[in-house]
């Protein structure tokens, strides 16, 4: 008989659930909070109640018995650095989550939720390979000054299971390869595995690494430093530079990818050149992280995530970096099911159960 699994993902006005018979999606649900209904509560734990609620109504009308479940696993929000793999959800990681000891995001949310429903049901709550996976090498961590280390936050959930895939694909392990991912989406991350660990990774989320759709990526500090003190930009604004206003929104005033697609396939050769420039920064990233972190020794690259279904976008990064190892294309990003194959994989005792600490 298949093991069932619940999963839930909370994002900032919605919360995504999904019900798996081991592999299978059989249930999926896109739960819309608005504006002003979340704006009701002071921190993100507060919305526990009024979002587990609609949780448990949707499934209810949705004909889902949840006391079937065998288990249910949550979006892993901001806590401490992490070793990836899958953690059970216990009072120590309760309490991080609520308090918001390393960070509000409603991602957050995803455990606390989980475990709610689980006590309920009798069965166990787990999350998975959080944005705060941190596996990097220490050579990695130092930037050139020590107020300004490196940090590891990157798409480590979707990067961790496509790289699992990719591996079985190739009928080889994952813990015996060295691969190069790309996760193109809002944000970009380009992350060393090494025999089974994220040694290296751009901070995905502000600051390093490529520019993206809406991130302005790495830029020159002295020009930074400069803009900051000129007196014409609020610590918002400069903020906002670096996430969500940088990128395609920066150079073209969108952050809509499909539409700089279309606008190149359509001939505009002005975003056409802010296109490439975005490829060419990936490449650069993976053949920095090829020389450095694998010494050359790279078995396979791999993109994924929503930009790798533009095959455009995809074919100018394999023209630059081919030359290192096989490119592969997981177009798309799953969450979900990543969630449902890593609470199958501890179902079936193929993964142990971490512990938060």
């Amino acid at each position: 008989m298949a093991y069932k699994i619940l999963t839930i993902n909370p994002g900032s006005t919605s919360t995504k659930i999904a019900v798996f018979e081991d592999e299978n999606q059989v249930f999926k649900k896109n739960l819309k909070h608005s504006a002003e209904e979340v704006a009701k509560y002071d921190r993100i734990a507060d919305q526990k109640p009024f979002r587990t609620e609609a949780i448990l109504r949707e499934l209810k009308e949705g004909g889902i018995d949840i006391k079937a479940m065998d288990c249910i696993v949550g979006r892993g929000g901001l806590m401490h650095p992490l070793t990836s793999g899958v953690y059970e959800v216990n009072e120590a990681m309760i309490r991080d989550l609520t308090e918001g000891t390393y960070g509000e995001h409603a991602s957050n949310l995803g455990g606390l939720i989980a475990h709610d429903i689980a006590v309920e049901m009798g069965v166990k709550a787990y999350i998975a390979d959080p944005v705060v996976v941190d596996e990097m090498d220490d050579v990695a961590r130092y930037s050139g000054h020590p107020l300004f280390p490196r940090i590891s936050i990157f798409h480590a959930l979707n990067q961790k299971i496509i790289a699992r895939q990719l591996a079985k694909d190739l009928g080889r392990k994952y813990e015996d390869m060295n691969i190069i991912a790309i996760h193109l989406g809002g944000g970009i991350s380009v992350s060393a595995h090494k025999k089974g660990r994220v040694v290296d990774t751009n901070n995905a989320l502000n600051g390093d690494g490529p520019f993206t759709p809406e991130r302005a990526g790495a830029l020159p500090a002295g020009f930074l430093v400069d803009a900051c003190f000129s007196g014409k930009y609020t610590k918002k604004e400069i903020g906002q530079m670096l996430k969500g206003k940088g990128g395609f929104v920066a150079y073209l005033g969108t952050n809509d990818a499909l539409e700089v697609e279309n606008a190149v396939k359509a001939g505009n050769k002005e975003w056409e050149k802010v296109y490439q420039a975005m490829a060419y920064q990936v490449a650069k990233e993976v053949g920095g992280l090829a020389a450095s972190a694998m010494s050359m020794d790279v078995d396979a690259i791999f993109l994924t995530g929503g930009m790798a279904y533009d095959k455009g976008f995809c074919a100018l990064v394999k023209s630059h970096v081919e030359k290192i190892a096989p490119v592969y294309v997981y177009p798309g990003e799953d969450e979900m099911k990543a969630l449902a194959l890593n609470g199958l994989m501890v179902l079936n005792h193929e993964a142990d159960v971490k512990v938060y600490q």
